[in-house]
């Protein structure tokens, strides 16, 4: 009986942080085409309402300073580049989740600092209140998932 609950937890375990990884390589991927990416959400979404109104101006924003300083999306290049890395580091508990569990208590730690830093550095850099709750989600999403994810791995070590 035990190792049947052994292995259902090593496979919740696993789709768990499957899909942390999953999500941090979506994120850093589609960092890199940035302005392609606006340009087809600005094509597809009216410039009608909030929500459309804000698209464009970031699509122009971030348009009309890669015309004239392209290097300042280098930033954004380092960005995608730290979440692929961040993904990278989450195979280590894929693969040994009671020794590794210092990186899903890293990853709860950011998940939880996802908070000051979208209330705070939004509020500096004018971000409207919906995208802030946008920025939010993620750090909600990852704690739904590191969560179970977390104390699972400690039910593991129990039976191990």
């Amino acid at each position: 009986m035990s190792t049947l609950r052994k292995i259902k937890l090593q496979r919740r375990i696993r789709v768990y942080i499957g899909i942390v990884i999953a999500g941090l390589l979506l994120s850093g991927i589609t960092a890199f085409p940035l302005e392609g990416e606006l340009a087809i959400l600005v094509r597809h979404q009216p410039a009608t309402g909030f929500i459309g109104i804000w698209l464009s101006k970031v699509y122009y924003a971030v348009e009309t300073t890669n015309s004239k300083y392209p290097f300042l999306s280098y930033g954004t290049d380092w960005l995608a580049f730290a979440h692929i890395m961040l993904a990278i580091l989450f195979i280590g508990p894929l693969k040994n989740p009671v020794k590794n569990i210092w990186v899903i208590e890293f990853g709860l730690i950011a998940a939880v600092s996802i908070f000051p830093l979208a209330f705070i550095a939004g509020s500096i850099r004018g971000i409207p209140f919906f995208w802030t709750m946008i920025d939010c989600s993620f750090g909600i999403v990852t704690l739904l998932l590191l969560v179970p994810c977390y104390a699972d791995i400690k039910r593991l070590n129990t039976l191990a």
